[in-house]
Order: structure tokens, then C-alpha cells, then sequence
């Protein structure tokens, strides 16, 4: 295998079965008990702004965007992002990170954010959100809940508890001007 040979493509539904085998490769069944999981399962991700790594038929990589909203603010959340074993440290998840962020961009999101480790996130452009300043449906280590601002001042608006943005009590204002 070479990286060459290594191409980034939108997610289809063609994909699924060989995601959920990278993820439960990656994350194992303990990943059904964790914050970020009860807030994707609470509605779909965005399957457009949802891409894989594949070499020839096979998906080596996956990295999935979630519509989120806490208080006022909206944002998405990116994530599972898991690397096959024999793919790993060869850049590809930093790739999709890279190719997530620029797509949120376009699309117009405010912000993205996850639940990972600033040592691997920082340098993609994520930085630790404000302890206290949102929490998750399940207990999560605040230092691992990062950000990356799109929009200038789009982190300051998430306040309070993440949701699944289809379950948010507060309307969001951007989309009730449009």
C-alpha cells in the first residue's frame, strides 16, 4: 500500500457496514456508553459532511460530523474519527480532520467540535473549551472537550448542555432569519 494509493471520499451508505467495523475495531462495544454516542444516536449525522479513506474497495478510515446545539449555539461534532490498525501514524486520519474542517467551513458551520486529545487535536486547529461552560449528557473528562471557531465568537454562544441539534429546546436563531 502506498498513500498514493489512498483516496478521500464523501461517505455513502455503501460505506456503513465497513464503518461500524473500523469503529468497533477502534472503540470497541464500550463506545455505546459514551457522552458523544447518546448525542449522535439522538439523531442522524451529516453524510455529506461525513468522509472516508479507502485504498481500492477497502475503507481504511472514517470520520463522521454531527449537527449539535447547546444553549443558543450551534455547532458540529466531529466524530468517531477512527484509522484501521495497519493504516495508523501515516496521516490519513489528520487528513480527514483537515478535509472535515474545510467542508464545515463551506457549508457555513459555526464551529466544530469533539470529545479527544488535545495532543493530537491542537495542532489540527481544536483548543479546549472553557471548563464549565458546556456539559454532555454523560459524565466526559472537560479537558478533552475541544473546539475549532469558524465563525468568530460561534464558541462563546455554546452554552450549557450538548444535544443532538434535531432535540435542541432553543431555536436557532441563524436558521429562523433564513
Amino acid at each position: 500500500m502506498s498513500l498514493a494509493d489512498v483516496k478521500y471520499l464523501p461517505e455513502t451508505p455503501a460505506h456503513d457496514l465497513q464503518i461500524e467495523a473500523i469503529n468497533d475495531e477502534a472503540f470497541g462495544p464500550g463506545r455505546f456508553v459514551l457522552a458523544a454516542y447518546k448525542i449522535r444516536e439522538a439523531g442522524g449525522h451529516e453524510r455529506s459532511l461525513s468522509f472516508v479513506a479507502v485504498d481500492g474497495d477497502l475503507v481504511v478510515a472514517s470520520v463522521r460530523m454531527t449537527r449539535v446545539a447547546a444553549g443558543a449555539g450551534r455547532a458540529l461534532m466531529l466524530g468517531p474519527l477512527a484509522v484501521r490498525p495497519a493504516f495508523k501514524n501515516l496521516g490519513i486520519g489528520r487528513r480527514l480532520v483537515a478535509i472535515t474542517l474545510e467542508a464545515a467551513a463551506k457549508a457555513g458551520a459555526p464551529a466544530v467540535m469533539l470529545v479527544g486529545d488535545e495532543p493530537y487535536y491542537g495542532p489540527l486547529g481544536f483548543k479546549r473549551i472553557p471548563r464549565g461552560q458546556i456539559s454532555m449528557p454523560r459524565p466526559v473528562d472537560l479537558d478533552r472537550l475541544l473546539s475549532h471557531e469558524i465563525a468568530p465568537g460561534a464558541l462563546a454562544r455554546l452554552l450549557g448542555e450538548v444535544c443532538h441539534a434535531d432535540q435542541a429546546r432553543v431555536a436557532d436563531p441563524i436558521a429562523a432569519m433564513a
